[in-house]
């Protein structure tokens, strides 16, 4: 039999480089003889992460379109030339079987080059709201594998399958693990958990908010855990404490889910499929500065099934406290939500993905 060989791209955020990763690792444990590269974008963080995860990763030399004129926008025409034509010799000389866009900057050129060269491609959208780059390439992509229902309006229905998000595999079954989480953390088991999660690089305005409502957390005889991001470890450290923990990167997702009572968060495409499969209370605080702000329109598609809450940075001055403390007070909400964003949990993501992949190529 031949030896099956794969391309995949997805960087920019944890949110696609991670379910490229899964992806990968599945496919791999379906064709161990099987040879991967994944091609990412020069500087950032994908070049990195993606070694770490045991695949061989080539750079473009591209990044998106600012929102407004700058010198970067005027070099795009330039890197997008580049780009493709580097993603053509790139494909050219390993000959993939089948190539797989995460998303990220880099997929694009390269799935574009795939479509060229009469390669098949296979989209993974994990947004409720596409972002421009899949809409163009889901014209030639032979799958689109989705997130989310009512993606008709931008992609081709008979390309599309509801597969949901790749998700780590350790997150599947938390609850027989709280005992090993509450050691790992050292935790006091007679108090409540909050988790607070800001992003794979850190959230600015969570990090303020979160200082400034430490005080009336201490009131409330909790313990924090706070994931505040590598730019602002820094500046928060100081506030480590018996009943706050800070970190700038959490290695074991699964044991401070398990953890958590309550867990407050950004709401990108790859936390909100992990915080459905782990079924905690969320208070969803999107970001405003992504394209189309599609983080707001991810936790709205959850918050619809009454499945989390939503608070809009703009109004975290007014709401979140008192969000926070009827929450924390009210034991048979906190079921419900549980219970409700448990039902839009699909936790069989990543081998339904690999599924539609091995038809291509059989």
């Amino acid at each position: 039999m031949a030896k099956y060989k794969f391309i995949l791209s997805g960087g920019g955020t944890g949110g696609h480089i991670y379910p490229a990763v899964a992806i990968a690792n599945e496919l791999k444990s379906r064709f161990p003889d099987a040879e991967f590269l994944f091609v990412g974008a020069k500087d950032k963080m994908e070049m990195q992460k993606v070694p770490q995860a045991g695949y061989a990763i080539k750079g473009l030399w591209i990044a998106g379109l600012q929102r407004k004129l700058t010198m970067q926008n005027a070099m795009f025409p330039f890197k997008l030339i580049d780009s493709l034509w580097k993603s053509r010799k790139i494909i050219k000389h390993f000959k993939p079987n089948v190539v797989i866009g995460t998303g990220g900057f880099a997929s694009g050129p390269l799935l574009q080059m795939a479509n060229i060269l009469d390669i098949p491609t296979v989209i993974q959208e994990q947004n409720s709201f596409p972002g421009i780059t899949n809409k163009l390439l889901s014209k030639k992509a032979n799958k689109i594998c989705v997130a989310y229902e009512n993606l008709e309006r931008f992609f081709p229905k008979e390309k599309m399958i509801l597969t949901g998000n790749p998700v780590r595999q350790d997150l599947i079954d938390i609850e027989s693990k709280r005992e090993e989480s509450i050691q790992y953390f050292n935790l006091d088991a007679s108090k409540k958990t909050v988790l607070i999660l800001g992003g794979s690089l850190g959230a600015r305005r969570i990090n303020q908010l979160v200082e400034k409502e430490l005080a009336s957390f201490e009131k409330h005889n909790i313990q924090i855990i706070w994931q505040c991001g590598k730019l602002y470890i820094d500046e928060y450290k100081k506030y480590n404490s018996e009943n706050v923990q800070i970190s700038a990167f959490i290695d074991r997702m699964d044991l401070v889910y398990a953890a958590a009572d309550i867990v407050i968060s950004r709401s990108g495409a790859s936390s909100v499929s992990e915080l459905c499969i782990v079924g905690k209370p969320v208070i969803f605080i999107p970001s405003p500065n992504v394209a189309e702000d599609h983080q707001t329109k991810n936790a709205k598609s959850v918050v619809d099934q009454k499945g989390a809450i939503m608070i809009k940075e703009s109004e975290l001055e007014s709401e979140f406290s008192l969000v926070f403390e009827a929450l924390l007070k009210d034991i048979g909400k906190q079921e419900q939500l549980s219970k409700n964003i448990k039902h839009l949990a699909l936790p069989n993501a990543t081998k339904q993905i690999v599924d539609e992949i091995v038809k291509l190529i059989k």
